[in-house]
């Protein structure tokens, strides 16, 4: 009869159970390099995709994609900026795709490995989940909808790579790290962006031309224009020739619905102007001098994602 396992058994298990996940995944995590620096990439499919981030390859039409066995030039098909997800194509078969798993289960404590290949020296870490989901906000200047939180720590050269479970399969895609945490776009949100790039679509935002920020409302005032919300977001300035100056709203306006949708911080403007209201006649609730007033605006395609 064999003996009790020893808890020395149990870590050797285990860190061969991980070394042999990572050993599995390394072949489909490239290195992205461009004008911005280096990051990685995950070989999506066998026709050649692979995905990144947004800011890794920044503004270029093509980037170089590599791994310690091949490099090619990648054509930039197409970026969703509010997701900072970027499609590459290069040649069909470069790279071995990695198997996409569920986000849709997740759950807090759930073990986790983010790759990374940078400057052509795979890497890993690991660590637990700690938060999934979430409605829209910023947080670090990182847009937190779709996201995953973990306890990994990511260096620099993480973004892009993969954020994958226990068994190896792809469960988000790494993005940033930001106050001991990293954050990963969940990858249900990333098969929806190369679905709809890989068939020549084009993700646009909508855009106001306004900067604001979240004031709170007095209690009396908001009771006296029958507004049910305890803030809104001041108006603190208008670009020339926007929707917003086209709507007529002006310096100090405090709007608290958009296409009757409360906004109470800066941060609704993100979950609000989506693709959909693009060239559509959208009532803005102002309240100004005291008065809520009725405004039509109507959003134009986002030229840059810092302004709403």
């Amino acid at each position: 009869m064999g003996g009790a396992v020893v808890p020395s058994q149990i870590l050797k298990l285990l860190s061969d159970a991980m070394a042999e996940v990572v050993e599995k995944v390394k072949p489909s995590v490239v290195s992205v390099n461009s004008r911005m620096g280096g990051g990685s990439g995950v070989a999506w499919s066998s026709d050649g995709y692979v995905v990144t981030c947004g800011h890794v390859v920044g503004r270029r039409s093509t980037v170089r994609v590599s791994t310690e066995g091949a490099s090619l030039e990648a054509k930039v098909v197409g970026q969703d900026p509010y997701h900072d997800v970027a499609l590459l194509k290069t040649e069909e078969g470069a790279f071995k795709p990695i198997e996409i798993g569920d986000s849709g289960d997740l759950k807090i404590g759930q073990f986790v490995i983010a790759l990374a290949n940078p400057f052509n020296q795979p890497t890993a870490t690991s660590g637990m989940i700690t938060s999934v989901g979430g409605s829209p906000r910023r947080w670090e200047e990182i847009t937190m909808e779709n996201v995953v939180i973990t306890d990994v720590p990511l260096n620099p050269g993480y973004s892009g790579g993969p954020l994958i479970d226990a068994s190896g399969k792809m469960i988000g895609l790494n993005k940033a790290y930001a106050r001991s945490r990293g954050v990963a776009t969940l990858v249900g949100t990333v098969k929806s962006i190369v679905d709809r790039l890989s068939q020549g679509g084009v993700i646009r935002r909508a855009y106001l031309g306004i900067t604001s920020n979240s004031i709170p409302l007095p209690r009396e005032i908001a009771m006296r224009a029958e507004i049910r919300q305890e803030g809104g977001v001041v108006v603190l300035s208008v670009r020339r020739d926007s929707p917003a100056k086209r709507a007529g709203l002006v310096f100090g306006d405090i709007v608290v619905k958009f296409d009757e949708k409360p906004v109470t911080n800066p941060y609704d403007w993100y979950g609000l102007l989506n693709e959909e209201v693009i060239g559509k006649e959208v009532k803005l609730q102002v309240l100004r001098e005291e008065k809520l007033r009725e405004l039509t605006i109507t959003p134009a395609v986002a030229e840059a994602e810092s302004e709403e």
